[in-house]
């Protein structure tokens, strides 16, 4: 969720001195920062770090591959940034390029990497023209499901051990939990997330369910001991797998799971309700979804449906176009959405802001991923865990300072197909938009 931040201290102090490492320890400083600076790398670091410094109350240190180390900000470093090479501050300075060079190892980040976030808004996000025409053709020229299976593979297929331990470890969940007081544990929120879905579908059991994405079971584990009837469709094999051992180790006879995409699901009879949590970023054709939503529901059935925001559509990184998010992936686009619901005979009962939630969910899934660190490296590698960390800090400062939001959305399917217009209403609508 989010692209690549590379941050820097606030404080209107610029950098105070540059000291060589192997003075350190004698408490030397070499020169005075900002006035002594003679390479090109210290200059271009001091210079964005000192932007960052007028904007924000943290402090860093930068350690230069010369040895010399930059401070910047008041008090104690919260951070440090430690390059191996100047080879990263002799390009271009945006979020793509410094996010590939610590991914690859040419710097490391030491301390609060959450306070590291800070200087993001300062690197362009969107510089490179190779990944947003490759985005474009896929969008474009690709079939929807198969864009689907592609992004499922290259984002959820690191196996279970990767992903559970940075989890809640009740249900398993991988969208914004929901916490009542921020000091909860994030099994706590994961628990309430479920019980805002079963009252906002208003279910009751012998009722029978559809679940959008499957996850690691945790609807299964929460509706079916309580009589409802659960279909779970999933694109990827290792969520099949572990749902069928879950509803056989528990003996959840009323829950069955489908290797199957969502745009080809046609059910036997349709569904008293609806869950899709987080999916929907891996839908984002949002006039099919719908369509199929209500030939999915009964009259009357209910769509229970959350994911991370943004206001624009498509609006991503071109490091998380690269690294975390292939294909066509969308954030949840909300207006777009609400629109085509109704568009299609589904109103909209209830709408609710859960961003702070994706920040607390977030956070505890940065630092449980950090505590996990040792594991993560030893069996997938040092990639995979700089790639990761990235997005998982990224992502929760994102929705911190709101350039990312999250919803949950419960719309009722209504008696009629609604008033969807045709291509020349359509057509009018948008000019009379531009007024």
């Amino acid at each position: 969720m989010g692209g690549f931040a590379f941050a820097v201290p606030n404080g209107k102090e610029p950098a105070r001195y540059v000291q060589r490492t192997d003075d350190a320890h004698a408490g030397g400083m070499s020169a005075p920062a900002a006035g002594g600076l003679r390479s090109l790398a210290a200059r271009k670091i001091a210079a964005l770090v000192e932007r960052a410094v007028a904007e924000s109350g943290i402090s860093c240190a930068v350690q230069l591959a010369s040895g010399d180390v930059l401070r910047f900000g008041p008090g104690e470093p919260q951070f440090r940034i430690i390059f191996h090479t100047d080879k990263p501050l002799l390009g271009p300075m945006t979020e793509y390029a410094l996010g590939k060079a610590y991914v690859e190892g040419q710097f490391d980040i030491e301390g609060d990497f959450f306070a590291m976030q800070e200087v993001r808004k300062l690197l362009s996000a969107r510089a490179h023209a190779a990944i947003f025409l490759s985005w474009m053709w896929q969008l474009v020229a690709m079939p929807a499901t198969w864009i689907n299976r592609k992004a499922i593979e290259q984002h959820y297929m690191l196996g279970d051990d990767f992903y559970l331990p940075f989890m809640d470890q009740k249900y398993r969940f991988y969208s914004q939990c929901l916490f009542h007081t921020d000091d909860e544990t994030l099994e706590q929120a994961a628990e309430h997330k479920l019980e805002s879905m079963w009252n906002g579908l208003q279910l009751k059991p012998g009722m029978r369910l559809l679940d959008i994405g499957g996850g690691w079971g945790g609807v299964h584990e929460y509706c079916g001991p309580r009589g409802v009837d659960v279909t779970s469709l999933t694109l990827a094999q290792d969520s099949y797998n572990f749902i069928t051992d879950l509803d056989r180790r528990l003996g959840l006879d009323r829950c069955t799971v489908r290797l199957e995409d969502f745009l080809e699901h046609v059910p036997s009879e349709p569904y008293d309700g609806v869950v899709i949590y987080g999916v929907i970023e891996h839908i984002p054709y949002y006039r099919r979804f719908c369509a199929r939503l209500w030939d999915c529901l009964k009259p009357g059935g209910r769509l229970y449906l959350d994911a991370s925001a943004s206001i624009e559509k498509y609006d991503a990184s071109d490091f998380t176009r690269r690294y975390i998010w292939p294909g066509a992936h969308s954030f949840l686009c909300l207006q777009d959405l609400v629109g085509e619901l109704l568009y299609h005979g589904l109103d909209v009962v209830e709408t609710k802001n859960e961003t702070h939630d994706y920040d607390l969910t977030m956070r505890n899934w940065a630092e449980r991923f950090d505590a996990n660190r040792e594991a993560v490296v030893a069996k997938w590698g040092d990639e995979i865990y700089r790639i990761w960390r990235l997005y998982l800090w990224t992502g929760s400062y994102g929705f911190h300072d709101d350039s990312l939001q999250a919803y949950h959305v419960v719309a009722q399917r209504g008696p009629n197909r609604g008033p969807r217009p045709g291509f020349t209403t359509r057509a009018v609508q948008f000019l009379r938009s531009l007024k």
